[in-house]
């Protein structure tokens, strides 16, 4: 029974066992004009298969309901694990057109109040409909779930609890055997208010079944009803209701003036009665009931004024009651709040880092999952070779196929890096990407699904890209015929919005300084993600460039100023970028490039081409044939903008993305290159080595060495 959660309160469990029976007698039927119940099933994401099954389903229900004899409709969607069972039911008076606009809107309801939950179920004060829908199979039983019992806050004074059990029981009889399990019913008494009750079970029930639905609702309206004007009892399988004025359209089905002389038993159990009516033209005769049924009433009309007076003492301490339990919760939530925020930051600063960073991520409540670590040796077989992907400076990097408790829908690929042990900056790696891609979300950015702490182990938990990276298809000279011209193309535009995005759009202004080959992932379909955030530096709006004493990067894709002076900016990027799409063009590396004519390095051997009008010689040859010379020229003189040695002569990425995306614009002559005559080494096993804090080392041809220094950020 899922009461408190649908009146808005926080539902710990002193407040369930205290607070619901009184708040199941005081809630008025006006208080709303529609209940929702949200199931615990889980929640799906925005945009997502599960939601696009809902959407579905509730452009076709509706309609199958409707046109249904018996207003009365189940439906199944999707395949495991975005299948969706639905079961939508309308009152028994109302009409087609009604019963469609009812159903439209409980879709539209259910998932505004239960936003993004499998599982719900809506009820209607007026609205002559219920629904529900959800990820588990609950059309294959008849458990009549998500129940809500409302009753009355008005009180029907001296009313014998006889005759509403007549009602209801003789009503219950009557819609287990109709054909459409339901029933309106009227019970007419002298002296007393006239009652009006409905009831309805869903028509796919058995006789049996509609029975043993509606029995249980005796009891909750002997225990929260009892006296009370009006009540209802709500459930997914079966409906009660009854108040003193007629709720439902058309003339009672049944209508009830003789008592039956039946009297419910001790145990609050009130078995099925059949009502005889009498004929219309007959008074109403009132049965004389058994003795223990004298002394009931007897007891009711000899104590009506003390019972009233006890009455409204029982409900003014029961309101103080909650009122004072409410200040108390209140009041202890706070403090507790305020203490564990003072327990956190001690334990904070006891902790080691590494727990310092778990502890954080917990409390953020970040979007990505902390996976346990067992689950992840379970899944990679212990990190088996088997599973080994690659190997990089952070760590090596496994691929695994698993279920997460739930967290992730079984099947998920996965791909998992690893902190090496030996990486010395590996934590600072770790704990940079992981708060930061978190909060990076773009289709050219790899997706950081979670991550792993657990005493000396590391990890980063990101999707699978097939693919592999683009290293992999561009230096080899075996594979490159499968990156044809058009592809690289998605490729390079892929590539700059996600450095766009970075630079510009996202909430934070990011620098990624380590853009490269290996660095760009390829999805299924070969569109590029930009991956490895451990170096990225975060700016403010306003800020456009910073410093730091420790160089950090791969041969061959640093700019001049960050690798001699150490200042990055946005222009790194670009720099970085432009290093990028001559590799991709030519299929050769910038680090380790072989000599061309008295070049010592890529980025002066394309300067050198594009300066003669020779640039068709610089592509990769399986490309020669599918591109203009005119676009070749275009794009490497794009390239070259991009690698330009002042850091303010290069484009930002807005411009790189419309001159790559604008053909009959005039390109401005870019600049010589930098490191115009120096020979760029090859990269270390680590992929990343740092260039010297040394203006000399730079520009001297032998191989660049490496040099720590404190970081200045």
């Amino acid at each position: 029974m899922r009461f408190l959660s649908s009146v808005g309160l926080p539902c710990h469990p002193w407040m369930a066992t205290v607070i619901l029976p009184l708040l199941l007698l005081l809630v008025p039927l006006t208080a709303a004009q529609m209940w929702p119940s949200c199931g615990e099933s889980g929640d799906y994401e925005s945009k997502s298969t599960y939601e696009a099954n809902l959407r579905l389903l509730s452009s076709t229900l509706p309609k199958k309901a409707a046109s249904s004899t018996t207003l009365f409709a189940t439906d199944t969607v999707g395949n495991v694990p975005n299948v969706i069972f639905a079961l939508a039911l309308c009152r028994g008076d109302t009409n087609s057109s009604a019963c469609e606009g009812c159903l439209v809107t409980a879709f539209q309801d259910g998932q505004e109040h239960c936003t993004n939950n499998k599982d719900a179920a809506v009820y209607y004060d007026s609205n002559p409909c219920m629904l529900r829908f959800s990820n588990q199979n609950f059309l294959a039983t008849t458990v009549n779930e998500h129940i809500l019992v409302i009753g009355s806050i008005e009180s029907l004074m001296n009313f014998p609890k006889l005759l509403l059990f007549t009602l209801l029981n003789s009503t219950a009889q009557s819609a287990v055997n109709s054909s459409r399990r339901f029933t309106t019913s009227r019970l007419d008494v002298s002296s007393f208010p006239t009652l009006y009750c409905l009831m309805q079970c869903t028509p796919d029930l058995t006789a049996d079944d509609c029975a043993a639905c509606l029995r249980p609702y005796n009891q909750y309206t002997l225990k929260y009803m009892d006296g009370k004007k009006g009540g209802r009892v709500l459930g997914t399988r079966c409906t009660m209701r009854y108040e003193t004025f007629p709720f439902f359209q058309g003339d009672p089905m049944l209508r009830i003036i003789n008592l039956a002389t039946e009297v419910p038993p001790n145990n609050n159990t009130m078995p099925i009665i059949t009502a005889n009516p009498a004929p219309q033209s007959q008074s109403p005769v009132e049965a004389p009931p058994p003795p223990e049924a004298q002394a009931t009433i007897q007891e009711l009309h000899g104590h009506n004024s003390r019972k009233r007076a006890l009455w409204i003492i029982t409900v003014a301490a029961l309101l103080l009651s909650i009122f004072l339990c409410i200040i108390c919760f209140v009041v202890w939530m706070r403090r507790r709040r305020k203490g564990t925020e003072i327990l956190h930051d001690q334990a904070a600063m006891n902790r080691p880092e590494e727990d310092a960073l778990a502890w954080r991520l917990e409390q953020k409540s970040s979007e990505f999952i902390l996976f346990d670590l067992s689950e992840i040796l379970h899944a990679t077989h212990n990190f088996s070779k088997e599973n080994l992907l690659g190997q990089g400076g952070f760590g090596p990097v496994y691929k695994f196929c698993t279920y997460f408790q739930g967290q992730l829908p079984d099947g998920t690929e996965i791909a998992v890096k690893r902190l090496a042990s030996h990486s010395g900056q590996g934590f600072t790696e770790f704990e940079n990407e992981v708060e930061l891609i978190a909060k990076l979300q773009h289709s050219n950015l790899v997706k950081l699904m979670g991550c792993c702490i657990k005493g000396e182990e590391k990890l980063l938990v990101y999707e699978y890209l097939p693919n592999k990276s683009l290293d992999f298809f561009i230096f080899d000279v075996n594979r490159t015929t499968l990156v044809d011209w058009n592809k690289r193309c998605v490729i390079i535009e892929g590539i700059a919005q996600g450095l766009l995005y970075l630079h510009k759009h996202s909430r934070l202004r990011i620098i990624h300084r380590d853009l490269k080959a290996s660095n760009i992932l390829l999805d299924q379909d070969m569109n590029p993600k930009i991956s490895d955030f451990g170096l990225a530096k975060i700016f403010s709006t306003n800020d456009t460039q910073g410093s730091t004493k420790k160089v950090v990067g791969t041969y061959g894709y640093m700019a001049p100023e960050y690798a001699s002076e150490g200042i990055y900016s946005i222009k790194s990027d670009v720099f970085s970028f432009g290093v990028l799409l001559l590799e991709i063009l030519s299929g050769k590396k910038n680090s380790g490039f072989h000599q061309h004519e008295d070049f010592l390095n890529l980025l002066g051997y394309s300067w050198h081409l594009s300066e003669g009008g020779r640039c068709l010689e610089l592509l990769e040859a399986s490309i020669v044939e599918e591109i203009h010379a005119a676009e070749a020229s275009r794009y490497i003189n794009i390239a070259l903008m991009c690698v330009q040695e002042r850091a303010d002569d290069r484009p930002t990425m807005s411009t790189v993305v419309s001159m790559l995306n604008s053909e009959n614009v005039n390109l401005p002559e870019p600049k010589h290159p930098a490191y115009f005559n120096l020979r760029v080494s090859k990269e270390d096993e680590s992929g990343r080595v740092p260039y010297s804090n040394n203006a000399d080392t730079i520009c001297s041809n032998n191989d660049l060495t490496i040099t720590e220094e404190p970081d200045g950020r």
